[in-house]
């Protein structure tokens, strides 16, 4: 017991400590514990009884206040863990991983930190958590400490049936065979149309205009405008037509208009087929006496047409739209997002060896009438091409000291490229590990050889009671052993295991 301390007169205290310290004098002056007197406190140790846990043949002992933190969890729930309590050795005994133990102790001794010991295998662990029924609670933080992201939250669907079959087709390929069907279809029309947009720049596809300028010369320039009875622009209208047909019914199926306007695939998807029909108003918009003018009004029009095939470019980023469904531009596009740092600090590194280096190789080339280094800033291609190890060798120094001045160069860059490296192949293999096993994580299932509950004596019909300083146990019937094929023996219990806490 504990002592209480409170007023009531000095005599009292003194008898007290005496009592206290087995009848000697008391330790305390009386002018200390003037108005003071000692009462007994009543405090309940049961809980502070140690428990002594034997894992595999090691002994852990913690308090029984310990494991009553949990008490949904087998050990701190007295009716689960009594079927592992060995009454000969007072202790209970489970035939598992001892090194997981530690974490799954140190879990209710830190009132519900769990960590992963590093030599043991994540499904290893997993199993013990879920063995020892630490619950759901215990291994979402889990997954979220190893890297496992949290199921995504299912996103609405349309209330009306139209609405949702439409959107159902064009927005969940996993939904039904159809479905697929147009994932395919989109699929194929995004590579048709990024191989035109290929194909028609090859030379033998490229039209030309001959007109007569004012000074009486005849010019021939490349012809931007496309002709509506070409192939290629009949094919990429069918493209443009459906994926135009694709963003208006995803639009009006879709949940949430504005949701689907922030979306940046559907902005992407916007402005891929914008383009095409700012094109072709300007094809309807030409007149025949264009071909009459200027020159440089002729340039002009050719660079405004540039302009557009640049824009028109963005269609290409369509393919990013695939990305929903692989699982490996996911990754790239994660890898690279959590390596933002690593990358500018590559970058930063570079530019400080392209500056280095090509002001020092044009000083060491200046005196040679061959240089290719006619100024500093016309070094800088030489310079990155020759960290990045790319060496196109268009540029080379010739002098002694401009091949030292390559030599260092060579060697920085390959330094400066192989520090961030690392990093960035970290990152992409937890991401890869976190994707790839996320599906292994939810399928994890306790397939460990199970620890058998202690039944004292033989398999006679007996009762055995036992009782130590916290415990007061009732076992169990025995019943008949009934064997198997595989002499697996099988008890029947007539009542549950029994006890009470003192």
């Amino acid at each position: 017991s504990l002592p209480k301390v409170s007023g009531n007169g000095e005599n009292a205290a003194g008898d007290k400590a005496s009592r206290l310290r087995g009848g000697s004098q008391p330790v305390v002056s009386p002018s200390i514990t003037s108005g003071l007197r000692f009462e007994s406190l009543e405090h309940d140790h049961s809980l502070c009884e140690r428990v002594v846990i034997n894992v595999s043949g090691t002994r852990f002992e913690t308090q029984l206040r310990t494991l009553t933190t949990f008490s949904e969890t087998l050990l701190g729930n007295p009716q689960k863990r009594m079927r592992y309590f060995d009454p000969n050795r007072n202790e209970y005994f489970f035939d598992r991983c001892r090194i997981a133990f530690e974490a799954i102790l140190y879990y209710y001794q830190s009132c519900g930190r769990l960590r992963r010991p590093g030599n043991v295998p994540l499904d290893v662990f997993v199993e013990e958590v879920k063995f020892y029924e630490l619950g759901k609670a215990a291994l979402e933080k889990l997954k979220a400490d190893e890297g496992f992201c949290a199921k995504e939250e299912e996103k609405p669907l349309p209330q009306n049936p139209l609405h949702r079959k439409l959107w159902l087709l064009f927005e969940h390929p996993e939904s039904s065979q159809a479905a697929r069907v147009v994932a395919i279809t989109s699929v194929l029309v995004i590579i048709i149309s990024i191989v035109i947009f290929c194909l028609e720049t090859l030379p033998q596809y490229k039209h030309y205009k001959i007109f007569t300028t004012s000074d009486k010369k005849t010019r021939v320039i490349e012809d931007d405008t496309p002709s509506t009875s070409h192939p290629f622009f009949v094919i990429e209208s069918f493209c443009i037509v459906w994926f135009c047909l694709e963003l208006l019914i995803r639009l009006f199926a879709c949940p949430s208009k504005m949701e689907f306007i922030k979306d940046i695939m559907n902005t992407i998807d916007f402005m891929a087929i914008v383009p095409y029909f700012i094109t072709l108003g300007t094809m309807f918009a030409e007149k025949e006496e264009d071909s009459k003018k200027f020159v440089s009004e002729k340039q002009n029009q050719a660079m405004s047409l540039a302009i557009l095939r640049v824009i028109r470019l963005v269609r290409v980023f369509r393919i990013f739209k695939l990305s929903r469904h692989s699982k490996g531009l996911q990754i790239l596009g994660m890898t690279l997002k959590a390596s933002l740092r690593e990358l500018a600090l590559l970058i930063f590194f570079l530019l400080i060896g392209v500056i280095l280096f090509s002001s020092a190789v044009y000083y060491a080339e200046a005196g040679s009438e061959k240089s290719y280094f006619k100024s500093i800033p016309d070094a800088f291609w030489w310079a990155v091409v020759t960290m990045t190890t790319v060496g196109y060798g268009d540029m080379v120094p010739l002098g002694v000291w401009g091949k030292m001045v390559g030599s260092l160069c060579a060697i920085a860059g390959v330094l400066t490229l192989a520090l961030p490296v690392p990093v960035i192949v970290s990152n992409f293999n937890y991401f890869y590990n976190r994707e790839m096993g996320q599906e292994d994580f939810e399928s994890i299932n306790v397939n460990h050889v199970k620890s058998c509950p202690y039944f004292p004596g033989t398999a006679n019909h007996f009762e055995a009671k036992k009782t130590n300083s916290f415990y007061n146990l009732q076992y169990c019937k025995a019943g008949e052993e009934d064997v198997n094929s595989n002499n697996q023996a099988f008890i029947d219990c007539d009542s549950i295991m029994q006890y009470d806490i003192t």
